[in-house]
């Protein structure tokens, strides 16, 4: 009994030694363990940071929604450049049309009678190259010439001149190309002409005022032009001239008999009265325009 109460009494001892070491190690071990922690961050920056300790921000730090921003979608860029386009094309559209509108409707600055000295101008001597310019528009290039020639052609169909070419389209078609080459013949000759003499080949419109003055105007510009003083009246040697010469060269291809004097003579008649009614509309052409303007 003796040795067992001193063995239980030793293995007390050692058991309460051995929890108290671990005890002791235990919180030695906390303690060590708190030591060796990291001081906390503080969580708010300093309330007035110089400039050069304010850290600048990293592409990284910015939102994610500010760099969507700055990388716009390509869809949406090329629509928007669509649009950009499509209103620009569309706004120079708009002002063609206005410039055709407004082209369309002065139909006598150019487009019908031609190349002429506006009222209140004073014409001014012409190059060789403003001649060959003015030629080739009243010959070639003004609608309004082939318009003429269309019109006379109309009336040798409706008389029936020369009567070997009959009726029908077929028909007209030869009297159109007949006047066709008359009429280069003629104005060629005419600009040689006019050139050679230094002849003024436009129409100027009157300066006066009135039906009668400007129509007596019309008529006698038809006889009588300018010469390279641009002041002295002189007669209209080149226009007829020319006239008279188309009139000749046409019986080339007419049926024939032609008798080529009586051609050239009846082709100055057909210019004193056709250029006489020329003059009259280029005189009032920009009048008749006006009141059309004001009805629209």
């Amino acid at each position: 009994m003796g040795a067992s109460k001193f063995e239980w009494g030793g293995l007390r001892r050692v058991v309460l030694l051995i929890l108290s070491s671990s005890i002791f190690f235990s919180m030695c071990s906390i303690a060590l363990a708190q030591d060796q922690q990291p001081a906390p961050q503080q969580e708010n920056p300093p309330s007035n940071p110089s400039p050069s300790q304010s850290p600048s921000p990293s592409p990284s730090d910015q939102p994610k929604d500010e760099k969507k921003d700055e990388t716009p979608n390509p869809a949406e860029a090329a629509a928007e450049k669509t649009v950009e386009v499509t209103v620009q094309a569309a706004e120079a559209t708009k002002e063609m049309g206005k410039e055709a509108l407004i082209k369309a409707r002065d139909w006598e600055s150019g487009w019908v009678t031609g190349i002429y000295v506006p009222a209140g101008q004073q014409p001014v001597p012409l190059t060789s190259q403003q001649r060959r310019e003015i030629y080739l528009d009243q010959t070639l290039t003004t609608p309004g010439a082939y318009l003429k020639r269309m019109f006379a052609a109309a009336i040798d169909q409706a008389r029936g001149s020369p009567p070997q070419w009959g009726e029908g389209w077929g028909a007209y078609g030869e009297r159109f190309a007949s006047r066709e080459g008359q009429f280069i013949a003629a104005n060629s000759l005419a600009a040689l002409g006019n050139a050679k003499l230094k002849y003024e080949p436009r129409y100027d419109q009157c300066a006066c005022r009135g039906l009668w003055p400007r129509t007596r105007h019309a008529i006698v510009r038809n006889f009588l032009t300018y010469n390279e003083s641009e002041r002295e009246l002189r007669p209209q040697w080149g226009l007829y001239g020319g006239a008279f010469s188309g009139g000749l060269i046409s019986t080339a291809w007419k049926p024939h008999p032609r008798n080529a004097f009586a051609e050239g003579g009846r082709a100055m008649l057909g210019q004193a009265g056709y250029g006489a009614l020329l003059n009259f509309f280029i005189e009032f052409a920009g009048d008749i325009n006006h009141k059309l303007g004001e009805r629209k």
